[in-house]
């Protein structure tokens, strides 16, 4: 990556701080090429601790400072930081979004026509450098700054490129997903635990059944539906938790979880 890029993020709270985090430690930018705002001191305290990056409290100053720009605000805060930074951003700015819900149109009414977007659907394992990511492109934007939002989500995990009328099915896919995950994990832990397991060891063995699957199905390509059958043998244990699994409705419920989460998200881009 080049050495003249320079990276502001608008907001330094913990998905900003593990996104600054992977994009360092994978080479793409260096600490002095990366400043955040933020106005919580505890927050930019946390971001220089953990990145090494100066911080700042002011939105102009980084957008100053940086031709990329990540906003990792919550939803209620953008219109007030895109206001903040709307006189400073210019046609050598890129604005890439990880606010939930908030659509490319409202991020452009904010920053003005002709603005260069992208909308960014990280999740939480961003943290550890595995996150599910999708992107969508604004109009205004360079094939060259999807090829950048590409490389950098990269070096976290997963990314995607997708229509933005998709992003909020991926933020109720992906984006809730974790917490989908760690609530079956502590399902089968408990299940464990039920059958005699102490909970620690029932716990670890749950998380690392399901990392396992999750890798089994990324790195074999095969359909999830071939990977069960190949564990459920005729008349065996497997079939008969199976079972019991579609009699709770397991697979329904976690179809209408997704749906539920997606009309959520939905109903944030219009607020």
């Amino acid at each position: 990556m080049s050495k003249k890029l320079s990276l502001g993020f608008l907001g330094a709270g913990k998905m900003a701080t593990a996104l600054a985090k992977g994009f360092i430690q994978a080479g793409l930018v260096s600490a002095r090429q990366t400043l955040a705002a933020d106005p919580s001191k505890t927050s930019r305290a946390a971001f220089t601790r953990e990145v090494g990056a100066p911080t700042t409290p002011s939105n102009r100053v980084v957008a100053e400072f940086a031709q990329v720009l990540v906003l990792a605000v919550k939803p209620d805060q953008v219109a007030a930081v895109l206001d903040d930074i709307r006189d400073r951003f210019t046609s050598r700015h890129l604005l890439i979004s990880i606010a939930a819900g908030i659509p490319l149109a409202r991020l452009e009414a904010g920053l003005g026509a002709g603005a260069r977007l992208i909308r960014v659907m990280p999740n939480t394992p961003a943290l550890i450098g595995a996150s599910a990511t999708a992107f969508a492109l604004g109009k205004a934007a360079h094939p060259a700054d999807g090829a950048l939002v590409q490389q950098l989500f990269s070096a976290v995990g997963l990314a995607l490129p997708v229509k933005e009328t998709l992003l909020d099915a991926v933020t109720g896919l992906s984006g809730s997903g974790p917490a989908y995950g760690y609530l079956f994990i502590e399902g089968l832990s408990d299940g464990g635990v039920a059958a005699g397991l102490p909970r620690e060891i029932a716990t670890r063995l749950a998380a690392q059944t399901v990392l396992g699957s999750a890798r089994m199905v990324l790195e074999t390509g095969l359909h999830p539906g071939a990977l069960k059958d190949m564990v459920a043998s005729p008349g065996g244990t497997t079939i008969e938790g199976l079972h019991e699994l579609e009699k709770g409705k397991l697979r329904g419920t976690l179809i209408s979880a997704v749906r539920a989460a997606t009309e959520k998200s939905r109903k944030l881009g219009q607020g």
